[in-house]
């Protein structure tokens, strides 16, 4: 999906029925802010608000999904190419999730031994240390990259404004987390709560 495509078509068509940001935003009880980072393409409507503000902007949800008005010939081939387009993210997301987990666990299965070597064997001092330092990097190294892997898989969704939002690297490091949610700041409403990671942005 193109955020930024349909950012503008939102914008284009909520101004085509001369309706203000904060009046489609009480229409739909939600803040005016919302929608304008709806339409600045760097946030997109939570699936309950599709059908809503599909009927306030008298538009098809496949139509809000192609950033552009249809025409009957389209209509077909854009909303197979925009099911597509969600499965193959919702995919590439799974995708990611396995990889980092793989990751973490292959961290775990290289630094490991090494610990244990160093505290086993019978070696010099800088061998020991070396094997220690060694180990060190290696889960550091591969903790990063899981974490990495993981914060891009999807988005986090707030619980209170259901805005979904990718933290960056620090707060998703710091957040205190469960298998499925993690602590974070929404930057939409700005509440602290413990943020559902879902597979598509």
């Amino acid at each position: 999906m193109d955020q930024i495509k349909i950012g503008k078509f939102i914008a284009e068509e909520r101004k085509i029925r001369k309706l203000t940001q904060r009046e489609l935003a009480d229409k739909l009880s939600i803040s005016d802010k919302t929608i304008s980072k709806w339409e600045r393409g760097i946030g997109f409507p939570e699936v309950s608000l599709l059908l809503p503000l599909c009927a306030e902007l008298d538009i098809t949800v496949n139509e809000l999904l192609s950033g552009e008005r249809l025409s009957e010939t389209d209509y077909k081939k854009k909303a197979e190419e925009n099911m597509v387009n969600l499965v193959k993210e919702a995919q590439e997301s799974k995708k990611k999730i396995i990889l980092s987990a793989t990751v973490a666990g292959l961290t775990v299965i290289a630094s490991v031994p090494m610990f244990m070597l160093s505290g086993l064997l019978e070696i010099p001092a800088w061998a020991r240390v070396a094997l220690l330092v060694l180990g060190i990097i290696i889960l550091i190294v591969g903790i990063a990259v899981a974490c990495v892997l993981d914060r891009d898989a999807g988005a986090f969704e707030c619980p209170d404004c259901h805005e979904r939002f990718v933290p960056d690297m620090r707060d998703y490091v710091m957040g205190p987390h469960t298998i499925t949610k993690r602590k974070l700041k929404c930057p939409h409403c700005g509440s602290t709560k413990y943020c559902k990671h879902v597979l598509t942005k």
